[in-house]
């Protein structure tokens, strides 16, 4: 009997054309879900349980209740990207699942995505573009980032990526995080490791790049965001659930905080009736910060090879396959 693979990652779904023949070409039957927004909740997982023996996913609701109800013929989930927060892992390995991802995927395009952020707060350019656009000749003052101080909590791979990329702008850095840092990184790209209090008192630009985690939920709340400059912005692109959103809300409805750069949000889509769409000083985007043909392109193949791998299908000339099923 073939195994049947649920197909539900929103990058690969419409790219089906190419992705069907090479996955067929291994012998497995394809069961895909005709659309995908962001992810599949509890409920809609457990339509399809028993029915499939692998999954490539995105960040898909794998709780307890919906593993369960899988196994015992799931055999593997292979999430399209890095975070896996979104599966209750504990619950994974007790029935004997196995979950596989792609560590450091989206590392460049993420913090290319904050530098990107950075440089429109100081040097003011969407602000500009706008009061041009509505006939104002208006010159809004602007900084560079070298007058600023950068804040960035989680100093893994994106967030080492950040302050590199900032510091070549000579701006002062500051590093907190639960686990001990290299001190040849610290020394060589002259970040200071401080505690998270002191990292928001002092930070010009605070920068979210850590993993969502018990220790990291709602870590962005109202009391610490009252411990950040009335001046400062918050920028989160790691995962929604890091900032207690109707907290961040009041806190710029308040001026209490000057703006926010958000590119994922507690609830995915953002709401239609979320505040955040009318204020002037957010800038936001739609979970994109991973946007990299090159990225993607590594994930697809390393998302597909965490499948066949366990499946424990033979895949040597993965690969070629992947490059000749492009053109």
């Amino acid at each position: 009997m073939k195994p049947t693979i649920l197909i539900t990652a929103p990058y690969m779904l419409p790219f089906m054309g190419r992705f069907r023949p090479l996955l067929e070409s291994y012998g497995l039957e394809l069961l895909l879900v005709p659309e995908v927004r962001e992810r599949l909740e509890e409920e809609q997982i457990l339509a399809y349980a028993g029915k499939f023996d692998g999954t490539l996913c995105g960040d898909d609701r794998y709780t307890p209740r919906a593993l369960e109800a899988c196994a015992p013929r799931l055999k593997v989930i292979s999430k399209w990207g890095t975070g896996i927060d979104s599966i209750d892992r504990p619950a994974a390995e007790r029935l004997g699942i196995r979950i596989c991802n792609t560590p450091n995927a989206f590392t460049q395009p993420v913090a290319d995505t904050v530098l990107g952020y950075l440089l429109a707060y100081v040097r003011r350019q969407p602000w500009m573009d706008r009061a041009m656009k509505a006939g104002s000749w208006e010159k809004l003052p602007g900084k560079t980032l070298a007058e600023c101080t950068l804040g960035v909590v989680g100093v893994g791979n994106v967030g080492r990526a950040v302050l590199a990329r900032a510091k070549a702008f000579g701006a002062t850095l500051l590093g907190n995080d639960i686990l001990p840092i290299d001190p040849a990184f610290l020394e060589e790209s002259g970040v200071r490791m401080v505690s998270l209090p002191e990292l928001l008192a002092r930070s010009d630009f605070v920068s979210l790049n850590c993993d969502l985690n018990p220790t990291s939920f709602h870590l962005i709340n109202r009391k610490t965001l009252s411990l950040m400059k009335p001046s400062a912005v918050l920028l989160n692109t790691a995962r929604g659930p890091i900032v207690d959103e109707a907290a961040l809300v009041e806190a710029l409805q308040s001026g209490r905080i000057a703006g926010a750069a958000l590119d994922v949000y507690e609830t995915e889509p953002l709401p239609a009736t979320s505040p955040l769409l009318k204020m002037d000083q957010v800038m936001l985007a739609a979970h994109n910060a991973n946007s990299s043909p090159v990225a993607w392109e590594r994930v697809h193949a390393n998302t597909i090879h965490g499948l066949l791998e366990t499946l424990g299908i033979p895949h040597p000339e993965l690969a070629a396959r992947m490059e000749s099923s492009r053109t």
